[in-house]
């Protein structure tokens, strides 16, 4: 994700279906399919955080404000978080 970001296209050809839209739904699928592995609260943490984070993809698509930045950010939030809870677990 922090290489495609913020449009998720892909570059190499492989995947040329790619794009923002796919790349949230798979996030926030494989997100539903641990759901009772993260518990709630966590699950619920993760989906806001991935709604955020495609906020600020959608408003810079270019690359070009600090919006993306932010996405990144988020997504380095996130990683932490799932690391943590598997730590818990």
């Amino acid at each position: 994700m922090m290489l495609d970001s913020p449009t998720f296209v892909d570059r190499t050809g492989y995947f040329p279906w790619q794009n923002l839209q796919t790349t949230f739904y798979e996030l926030n699928e494989g997100l539903r399919l641990i759901r009772e592995q993260l518990g709630e609260e966590l699950y619920l943490k993760l989906r806001e955080m991935s709604d955020r984070m495609r906020a600020h993809f959608e408003a810079d698509p270019d690359d070009k404000t600090d919006d993306t930045l932010k996405g990144r950010d988020i997504i380095r939030e996130m990683e932490a978080l799932l690391k943590q809870s598997r730590r818990k677990s």
